[in-house]
């Protein structure tokens, strides 16, 4: 059975499972997205990658600022869709629009539920320490990210994986769970699991704020810090009342025993290794103001910063 399918997504997160979906045996009859958004020094008005997506192969592009009026609604309904894949759209879906399509809508949630409910499961898992993450694939109802889950596929997050990277894993791991699913829709032949509600962490919204790093913490954490802020909003702290902006590092271990949190230890061609609270940090790429990311070797080169305490 081919399904008749309604799309709604916005980001690059999103373009992974649109494709997917043209490439099978279902028929996408519409695409949902955000409204342009201004972008770039210019800022002009910049189509959303799903709407660029759409545009290549010629489906239907809506982009309502809300879908909460009637207008909206019966304009969906009247698509008279099989389903509605949901893969971080950014509008809140009314209940009318829920049970709209024959078998409801279902979301791609990259985490594995019911951690990480909320805007920012990919960064807040490297955050975390958490040794794995993956995608819960849902059927949506009225509240964020509460739905029962359909199915669910692990991806270990590896010592190297930054939010981008992370992110590209989980796009992917996100189509082919999707295609996965769908056989199983459309035979009804699903178990849904409902989440355990004393097991929900929250993945509140990433701040600016939070991209400052203390030194007392430890390296490991700060680490963590290190990958779940790049490619944004990129861990920083101060060298000579100037920000530094941290975009890789790896953790030392080493006796930091009455060592002054943030003091360059060492500095040169391997990086600038850092004491923290526990161990060492190693900076191996960094960033000055104006400036481009460069090797932390390269700025060993254009100033002496050994003794220097950062913070």
């Amino acid at each position: 059975m081919s399904l008749r399918i309604i799309f709604a997504g916005t980001p690059e997160f999103s373009v992974s499972a649109l494709k997917s979906l043209i490439a099978s045996e279902h028929q996408v009859c519409a695409v949902y997205t955000q409204p342009d958004r201004p972008a770039g020094r210019g800022r002009k008005l910049k189509a959303s990658p799903i709407k660029e997506v759409a545009f290549e192969h010629g489906i239907d592009v809506f982009q309502p600022i809300s879908l909460k009026n009637q207008d909206e609604i019966d304009h969906l309904v009247n698509l008279n869709a099989d389903l509605m894949v949901v893969v971080a759209y950014g509008l809140i879906l009314p209940k009318a629009i829920l049970d709209a399509p024959k078998f409801g809508c279902i979301n791609i949630h990259a985490s594995i539920l019911p951690r990480w409910r909320g805007a920012a499961p990919i960064q807040r898992a490297i955050y975390s320490g958490d040794a794995e993450t993956g995608i819960t694939i849902m059927q949506m109802n009225e509240g964020l990210d509460t739905g029962d889950m359909l199915l669910k596929k692990i991806c270990p997050i590896s010592s190297v994986d930054n939010s981008q990277v992370l992110h590209d894993k989980l796009s992917l791991l996100g189509a082919d769970a999707l295609l996965e699913v769908l056989p199983s829709i459309i035979n009804q032949s699903l178990r849904p699991e409902v989440q355990d509600n004393s097991l929900v962490v929250y993945a509140e919204k990433i701040t600016k704020n939070e991209s400052t790093i203390n030194w007392q913490n430890k390296a490991s954490n700060i680490q963590s810090q290190v990958q779940a802020f790049n490619p944004w909003p990129v861990a920083q702290t101060l060298l000579d009342k100037k920000v530094l902006r941290i975009w890789e590092s790896e953790v030392v271990l080493g006796d930091v025993a009455g060592m002054v949190a943030g003091t360059v230890m060492v500095a040169g061609k391997q990086g600038i290794d850092v004491v923290t609270g526990e161990n060492i940090l190693r900076l191996t790429q960094v960033q000055l103001p104006g400036k481009r990311s460069m090797n932390a070797a390269d700025l060993v080169n254009s100033r002496n910063i050994r003794d220097v305490v950062l913070g």
